[in-house]
Formats: C-alpha cells, structure tokens, sequence
C-alpha cells in the first residue's frame, strides 16, 4: 500500500514527466526527476544570492556613501551582532568560508572607511567592532530593511509561516553540500582528466 509520501512522490514524477513531455529541462546536471529538482534549488539559491547582493548594496547606499560587496555587507553586520568583537575565525566560522585573504581584504575596506575598529594584536589577539558611525549605518540599515523588506515578506499570504522551514532546508542543505565536499575531496586524482574512449554524447567514462 502506498503512503502518501509515495503518492506525492509519484504524482510529482509524473508532472515532471509531463512538464519534460513540453520543455526539455534534461541536461548533463539534470537526468532523473531529482537531478532536476537538485538543479532546480541550485539554481534558486544562485539567483536568490545575487538578488540579496543587490539588495544589500541598494540599502546600504541609502544609508551611507560606501561601496561594499554583499559579503563586505554581510561582515559588517555580523561584526556588530550582539555588540561583540569578533575575530577573523569567528567571521569566517558564522558566515562558513574559508578564504581568509579576502575577509581580511574586507576588513581593511571596512577599516578604510570608518565602520569598524580592530584592537589587539597577535594572531590570536585581533578582533573587530563597529565604530559608532558603523553603529549608526547598521542601525539605519536595520530600519529600512524592516520598512521595505520585512513589510513585504509580511504581505505575502503564509510567507511568514514559511521562512522557518525554508531556513531549515537550506541548513540541512549546506551539511549535505559539505559532507559531499569532502567525499569529493577523498577521490581527487592529481591532474584528472576524462578517459579516452567518449562520444560526442558524454558516453565516456570519468
């Protein structure tokens, strides 16, 4: 007997069977019903991180004239969250990077600028905190997104009960991503290569 996990999963197969009946949505990243939908949510999350891209650069600019990166955005407000200095390893652990030489390339355009401060010394020493101007521009900043981004969210019907769930996907999400990260990175060759032998339809083996 079918739950109704297997019903939806059936009746979601056959729509998209139906949908690739009409639009051929298949291609070497999208096989089977699933690859399609994996696809599908990389693709959203790439179009949702560059439109929060603009987002942050369009806010900030009616706050304050300073040209920042959506990342560059992003540490700043992290820096000021909970009014805590933070260090390079603690910005890089919150916002899961790994690429140090450009958070620090950040950091010096936010020193540059006024938003942020850095104290101590050492490598383990330095931290980062806003400056009261940086805690003027988050704070402005804080008031706008709430004026025209949250008031939108609040008009769409159920958005609200929503973002929850849609958090959780994508946390559960970035652990998958990163456990087959490191799968990946057990099985790299040194200078890997398609074998020989493929046909002009990607027949071949890798």
């Amino acid at each position: 007997m079918l739950t109704a996990g297997d019903r939806q999963m059936n009746e979601r197969r056959k729509s998209l069977e139906t949908q690739a009946e009409l639009l051929d949505r298949g291609w070497h990243l999208a096989r089977t019903p699933l690859e399609i939908d994996v696809t599908e949510v990389e693709y959203a999350l790439m179009r949702s991180y560059e439109a929060f891209g603009h987002w942050q650069a369009e806010c900030l600019a009616t706050v304050i004239e300073f040209s920042a990166s959506g990342p560059e955005n992003a540490l700043l407000h992290i820096i000021r969250m909970n009014d805590r200095p933070k260090s390079v390893r603690d910005l890089a652990q919150m916002t899961n990077r790994d690429d140090i030489p450009n958070i620090q390339y950040s950091l010096r355009k936010l020193l540059k600028g006024g938003l942020i401060i850095r104290t101590g010394s050492g490598r383990a020493g330095v931290t980062y905190e806003v400056t009261p101007l940086g805690h003027r521009v988050t704070e402005r900043y804080a008031d706008i997104r709430s004026v025209l981004l949250i008031d939108a969210v609040t008009r769409i019907p159920e958005m609200a009960d929503k973002l929850e769930d849609v958090a959780r996907t994508l946390e559960l999400m970035t652990g998958i991503y990163e456990q087959a990260a490191r799968a990946a990175a057990t099985h790299r060759r040194r200078n890997p290569r398609p074998e020989p032998g493929g046909d002009a339809d990607g027949g071949g083996k890798l």
